[in-house]
């Protein structure tokens, strides 16, 4: 990228937890971040789910590289429903914002999705890669429209006209920002979990992902998407268990899984298993987990609070 408006990207998301980390990752790497959302706060003010407003407000804009990061979420997701927002901005919020990256000339957009785009389900030993099924059918009832919904969101930013995309698969997000909620419910033993029975998810530190999209809004092979993960699946009880252990705070008790059925979204997901590899990443985006484990990475973090 050359050095006038090519550095410029637009951040959709940029207020949020794993946002404020993207923008100062893009800014250390020498980016001018244009937040894009609601709140007065960002340099363009947008509703993602409002296309004629966002296309009046980018009009005139020029952007290198478009960054889609924008949740709906506010706190852990319990019930299905609970994700209806999020999966909206999936959809057609990602429609609207493909057009509006259009209308700015931007050369590169990137797009945030998770793992359990594979599925919510229990994978066993097998090691998935960026050629299993993304999207695919097999996640029961309420949890298929979750993962439909990052399979559409890919499909629509990757196969754009005159866009270099690249998805980002990511782990589950812990770190400055993310955890201290977990801490605080520890502390005041409000937070349980169930056991997980060998069950394993991947994970990486909100900073260390933020890395990969900096490195994505310059480099890897447009039309691809890349498994952003440590190298250290945990399994959810074991990661709480693991907070605990890093800040001095009780640990949490450890429920049957069969109690969280009332909240089944949450009971999805403690009850999936996933091992995902990171090697295309590592390979194609000279990206690497700065924290192995999250035993590492929380440790790190405790360091850095004293």
């Amino acid at each position: 990228m050359g050095m006038d408006e090519t550095k410029n990207v637009l951040l959709a998301g940029a207020s949020g937890v794993f946002g404020r980390h993207v923008a100062e990752e893009l800014t250390d790497a020498g980016y001018r971040v244009l937040g894009l959302g609601r709140g007065a706060g960002n340099e363009v003010v947008a509703d993602l789910m409002d296309r004629e407003g966002l296309l009046r407000a980018v009009d005139g804009l020029r952007v290198g590289a478009v960054v889609h990061v924008a949740t709906a979420l506010r706190e852990a997701p319990l019930k299905h429903r609970d994700m209806a927002a999020t999966d909206a901005l999936r959809t057609g919020g990602t429609a609207n914002l493909v057009e509006a990256a259009q209308v700015v000339g931007a050369r590169r957009m990137i797009a945030e999705t998770m793992v359990f785009g594979y599925g919510y389900r229990d994978f066993g030993d097998r090691l998935l890669s960026e050629g299993d099924g993304f999207g695919a059918q097999g996640s029961g009832r309420g949890a298929q429209a979750h993962v439909d919904a990052m399979r559409d969101k890919e499909q629509l930013m990757l196969g754009a006209d005159g866009i270099e995309g690249i998805a980002l698969r990511f782990g589950l997000f812990y770190g400055s920002g993310g955890t201290d909620a977990l801490v605080e419910l520890l502390r005041n033993r409000k937070l349980p979990v169930v056991a997980d029975r060998g069950r394993v998810l991947p994970w990486v530190e909100l900073r260390d992902a933020a890395r990969a999209v900096a490195l994505a809004v310059e480099g890897g092979r447009p039309g691809r998407a890349y498994n952003v993960v440590d190298d250290t699946p945990m399994g959810f009880g074991a990661h709480v268990r693991a907070v605990a252990e890093a800040f001095g705070t009780p640990a949490p008790m450890t429920l049957p899984a069969w109690l969280m059925r009332p909240m089944p979204y949450a009971h999805k997901m403690f009850t999936s298993s996933l091992r995902v590899s990171n090697a295309r990443a590592r390979a194609e985006l000279g990206w690497a987990p700065r924290y192995a484990s999250c035993v590492e990475g929380l440790a790190a973090m405790r360091a850095r609070a004293w």
